[in-house]
């Protein structure tokens, strides 16, 4: 029997010739993430395991990114400070402050590398699984343990093989094959489970899209996401193909579900209220009045995805009354952005474009939706009261559908305004830190 890509990733970290899904294994990651919001928390762990020093300070990094700004004068600051009272502390030499999402810097960073194993106090860490990086969340009491010991157990996950073939339609993303994927697996259909993506439209996406589908794959329950290297993961990470040429799934691997999908067959979704799995097709929302659209978050807020909102808003304005809201990703990409034009696009179409943190996917710091608002997102949940109020409401969708939507000022097909412009040369682009 073969094994799966989290089976193999595990079992070079651990050193061991085998094992099986339900074994608990003992890891030693490889880099291990906290961000602004649990750093007080991870702080006050360290104290209370009595541990006066960290396994490896090499393998740590903190991200000030959530409350980054902050948004009041009282409680968020604490976190700020007490990132850098971790730092200091515990001698840990990578500190990103206001650079960006952490999520997207990971592996702008190149810390989340392919075949390596990563942990971090986030849900949506599955993210850098678009690289092969075996990567999931825990919670601040484990990684304050992990960070002290440099150890952490771990069950080894069962695996759902998600298989996707063809050519995907114009105005289709991403974005869209994952929500079909949520539409299908539910909320907790993938729970504990490794997704491993594969097929000829998987094998077509750039590194931006494979990031978007697995930090979004989190939304079914995962433990991990996970996508095979191959010459563009190469590319990306500056590495020769034959160091990583591993990371695939074996023909034989023992996978406990499989879906497959006709790219072809596959339209523009979104995740409609009060649930990310709550999803439907275009055709049963278009028309759908909106209050606010935002553009960004560590789902959709890649150079690609900028260039694709750059596109369909340049040369136009948003409908009145409406809000837009851009936030890319890092200050690389930003960086970028300003140098292709987009920026300037952006705000001629009449968008406010903020600086790069997690700012309105998780409450923070502007943009929150009051009674009966309703707001279309490119982030990756709709849960009741996460982006205002309990009485907002949140779509999610593609960048292409929230930019489309921005300029009718209602949830609208991207398919009826991108017919012509995608340019699969700016699509391409791999963010590296300027």
């Amino acid at each position: 029997m073969g094994y799966t890509m989290a089976e193999k990733i595990l079992m070079k970290n651990t050193g061991l010739s085998h094992l099986a899904p339900g074994d608990l294994i003992m890891t030693r990651p490889d880099m291990c993430m906290v961000h602004d919001i649990y750093t007080p928390f991870v702080v006050q762990k360290l104290d209370e395991m009595k541990f006066r020093r960290l396994a490896d300070p090499e393998k740590a990094v903190i991200f000030l990114d959530h409350l980054c700004p902050t948004n009041q004068a009282t409680g968020a600051p604490r976190h700020y400070h007490k990132g850098h009272e971790l730092s200091d502390r515990f001698g840990i030499r990578k500190l990103h402050a206001g650079e960006g999402i952490s999520h997207t810097l990971m592996h702008e960073y190149r810390y989340a590398l392919p075949g390596t194993v990563v942990v971090a106090t986030d849900s949506h860490t599955p993210t850098y699984g678009g690289g092969g990086c075996f990567c999931t969340g825990i919670g601040y009491t484990e990684m304050a343990a992990t960070l002290g010991s440099g150890e952490m157990w771990m069950k080894v996950p069962e695996a759902i093989r998600i298989t996707v073939e063809g050519e995907l339609p114009a105005g289709v993303y991403a974005k869209d094959i994952v929500l079909q994927v949520l539409k299908d697996l539910r909320s907790d259909g993938g729970t504990y489970k490794s997704l491993e993506y594969v097929g000829s439209t998987i094998d077509a996406l750039d590194m931006s899209g494979r990031y978007t589908i697995a930090n979004m794959s989190l939304e079914a329950g995962c433990k991990t996401a996970l996508f095979a290297a191959d010459q563009k993961t190469a590319d990306y990470f500056d590495l020769p193909l034959e160091k990583i040429s591993w990371i695939h799934p074996d023909p034989d691997a023992h996978y406990i579900r499989e879906l497959y999908y006709r790219a072809e067959e596959l339209v523009p979704y979104l995740s409609c209220p009060q649930g990310v799995d709550n999803v439907h097709s275009i055709e049963e929302v278009q028309g759908t009045p909106l209050n606010e659209v935002y553009i960004g978050s560590c789902t959709n807020g890649s150079l690609e995805d900028m260039a694709v909102a750059a596109r369909i808003l340049q040369g136009h304005h948003v409908a009145p009354y409406l809000k837009l809201i851009i936030i890319p990703a890092s200050i690389g990409i930003y960086r970028q952005c300003m140098r292709l034009g987009y920026i300037r696009a952006f705000v001629e179409a009449g968008a406010m474009v903020a600086h790069p943190c997690c700012g309105l996917c998780c409450g923070q710091p502007y943009g929150l939706m009051s009674d009966g608002e309703v707001v279309l997102g490119t982030n990756n949940r709709n849960f009741i009261g996460r982006m205002g109020t309990t009485k907002s409401l949140i779509y999610l969708s593609s960048p292409a559908t929230a930019a489309a939507s921005a300029l009718t000022g209602v949830i609208t097909d991207p398919r009826t305004v991108t017919a012509d412009w995608y340019c699969k040369e700016e699509s391409s682009w791999s963010i590296k830190l300027l």
